[in-house]
């Protein structure tokens, strides 16, 4: 397996709790948040991490070098902001295999990658996201899913119980790179929400506990959710 992770962004909403540094490096109990994503792939047989970035791409790099816990890391940057699409697809130029993960460098959502990707490379699909279950949200839409396929996305409004887009992403290769997309584009709104219903999307649910440190009031739950892992489901 190898995986992209798009850990690009500034963390605007973040600069009162975090300062002058990308969103995905804010601290989190003297570690960036971006190590605890590597640690946890690295319990997987994952070959080469990729690290599509770009505020302050420097300190990423100065930070984990070309090699974490014994896995190759390579990295791609952002001149602008590219969007989630944009950095997928300039990441996938320096995938190898024919399917790859793409994880949110602002999320931690650790569900069982390998059942993700063989779910995803048995099933022949484009695109298989990984999805949770969730009780009396607003903050995220929901993801409408009928016997492993996603039928269609809803906008954000309260919802007593539904489904989530964890952020966690197996993606066909060939597929994303045939396509003629612009360079700076959405990966939710141009592909995913366009493919929903037509078969090619698939999802897996799981029920691992999902932190956002996008929004400061989960960041600052940060520390208790990483350091209890899956036992800190909620």
């Amino acid at each position: 397996m190898e995986a992209v992770i798009l850990a690009g962004g500034m963390g605007t909403r973040l600069r009162k709790a975090v300062i002058d540094v990308p969103k995905p490096m804010a601290p989190v109990d003297g570690k960036p948040f971006l190590w605890y994503l590597l640690k946890w792939l690295a319990e997987y047989p994952v070959s080469k991490i990729i690290l599509s970035i770009g505020y302050m791409p420097e300190s990423i790099i100065k930070y984990f070098g070309d090699l974490f816990l014994g896995i190759p890391v390579e990295y791609v940057i952002e001149g602008e902001p590219l969007g989630t699409g944009g950095g997928i697809v300039l990441a996938a130029g320096k995938v190898s295999e024919p399917d790859f993960l793409v994880i949110n460098g602002d999320t931690y959502f650790p569900v069982d990658l390998s059942k993700l990707y063989s779910f995803h490379t048995r099933n022949g699909g484009y695109i298989t996201l990984a999805v949770k279950r969730m009780k009396d949200f607003s903050r995220y839409g929901a993801v409408e899913c009928s016997d492993g396929k996603i039928i269609q996305f809803h906008e954000k409004k309260l919802c007593h119980d539904g489904l989530i887009n964890g952020g966690i992403y197996a993606i066909n290769r060939k597929r994303i790179l045939s396509q003629h997309f612009p360079e700076i584009f959405s990966l939710e709104k141009e592909i995913l929400e366009k493919s929903a219903g037509s078969g090619d999307l698939r999802c897996v649910i799981f029920n691992d506990p999902f932190l956002d440190i996008g929004i400061p009031e989960e960041y600052h739950r940060a520390s208790d959710i990483l350091s209890k892992g899956k036992e800190g489901q909620r």
